[in-house]
């Protein structure tokens, strides 16, 4: 299948790449930032675009599974980046007769509201958006869903995986004292788009158990 993802060059986004990949399937990329898969074997299969999902977006036909995973956890442009620029990708590659799944990477803080303010209310809106896209793709026969993660091991938290002290205290807001790892997430991800066929408007929370503690260490 054709498979576009947002935010391939690191993190969640480039496990994900790497999963459809292995598994046979072209993978076009987006990020901000140069593209970091050049593995061999995958030349002729993984296409990357320099794309600020906020500004114009490339034209691009045939999409079959949209991974909305781009985002930012700070700063300021959390409302335009991770809502307004994921509403944009999916209405232009996503709401067509020619996809069959659609994933948005919300976070656990869209039904926790524990982290940044303006981070918080851009996942709860992403995973309102889902349903609504849901709703729309469904006359396609196609799927919506998205994964709402707590801790993940990537880049982005590295800061606190560096720092002993503030880690156990992330963890031990967890029930299974422990994060998840980028690849499981992407795991979970090819499942949803491409064994499952049946769940659809729904938001899979991976969490270690964190939201019954659900208290933000930064």
């Amino acid at each position: 299948m054709k498979v576009l993802i947002t935010g391939t060059s690191r993190g969640i986004g480039r496990a994900c790449a790497l999963e459809y990949l292995d598994k046979g399937h072209e993978v076009i990329g987006f990020d901000i930032r140069p593209g970091t898969i050049t593995a061999a074997g995958y030349e002729d299969r993984y296409s990357h675009y320099i794309v600020d999902i906020t500004k114009k977006l490339p034209d691009i036909e045939g999409v079959q599974i949209l991974i909305n995973n781009a985002g930012v956890q700070e700063g300021g442009k959390e409302i335009d980046v991770n809502l307004k620029g994921t509403i944009a990708v999916t209405e232009k590659y996503g709401i067509t007769p020619d996809i069959h799944s659609i994933i948005f990477m919300a976070s656990s803080s869209a039904s926790n509201g524990a982290e940044f303010p303006l981070y918080a209310a851009s996942k709860g809106g992403v995973v309102a958006y889902m349903k609504n896209a849901a709703l729309r793709v469904a006359q396609y026969g196609a799927t919506c869903n998205s994964i709402s993660a707590g801790g993940v091991l990537t880049e982005l938290n590295q800061h606190i995986i560096d720092n002993p002290d503030l880690m156990e205290q992330c963890l031990d807001e967890t029930l299974l004292h422990k994060w998840a790892e980028a690849e499981e997430i992407a795991k979970f991800c090819y499942f949803i788009t491409n064994v499952n066929s049946s769940m659809t408007g729904q938001d899979l929370l991976i969490d270690n158990g964190e939201q019954l503690k659900s208290n933000f260490i930064w």
